[in-house]
């Protein structure tokens, strides 16, 4: 698996390099983010680990910009950034996940695996007017495409995988993000209303319901 590791603090991305290729990764580096994006634009990675604060173009803007041609391409922002409006804007801006800084290598390796673990097989999953094609990682409503990002796209094949079940957050975290250790369960409810926002630009009904208290529902 080749990853890229955008990140301006040598020290750092020294550290990350050496374990990541003692765990078995090809590493290629980037200390800027307009270098960091051109070298998306040139090679694929199997996972960007991205640094937030960045010269020239922040990890915001390289996180946008790589979203506008790559939906799939897991990227981890690595962050010193901890407000929970700064999380969902991280997320919304197509992030996989985050890892606030300063983190645990042990816990960054688990991370990754995480994100190569789940193969989507050839199958179609419908959820009233949404249809979503597993092996092409299209979303369809009313037969008009929707554009998500990775993670909100699992999310999406869960609960309709689950339809008519109610899933609660933890099992969402287990199942979906697959952790077994504690994390804040909140930022499920940042994916959710981005999925409900962007399904309700086709739609009027809500085919994601909320449990309160408990978690979601997905219903035709």
């Amino acid at each position: 698996m080749h990853i890229l590791i955008i990140e301006d603090e040598l020290g750092i991305v020294q550290f990350l390099q050496q374990g990541l290729e003692e765990e078995g990764y090809q590493i290629t580096t980037a200390s800027d983010g307009s270098i960091g994006y051109e070298l998306t634009q040139k090679e694929n990675f199997d996972l960007i680990l991205l640094d937030w604060m960045l010269p020239n173009k922040s990890g915001l803007e390289v996180c946008k910009a790589i979203r506008l041609k790559d939906k799939t391409t897991p990227i981890i922002f690595l962050t010193a950034k901890d407000t929970i409006q700064e999380t969902i804007e991280g997320l919304q801006a197509g992030a996989n996940d985050y890892i606030k800084k300063p983190f645990s290598f042990e816990e960054l390796v688990e991370r990754i695996k995480i994100h190569f673990r789940n193969q989507n097989k050839e199958e179609i999953l419908t959820l009233g007017t949404i249809k979503i094609n597993l092996e092409k990682h299209i979303v369809l409503v009313n037969e008009e495409e929707v554009s998500l990002t990775q993670r909100e796209f699992e999310l999406l094949c869960y609960l309709v995988k689950n339809k008519g079940k109610v899933c609660t957050r933890n099992q969402i975290i287990e199942d979906v993000w697959d952790i077994h250790f504690e994390y804040d369960t909140g930022v499920i409810d940042v994916f959710i209303n981005a999925i409900r926002k962007k399904l309700n630009l086709k739609i009027e009904e809500d085919y994601i319901k909320t449990v309160r208290g408990v978690g979601y529902i997905a219903n035709d």
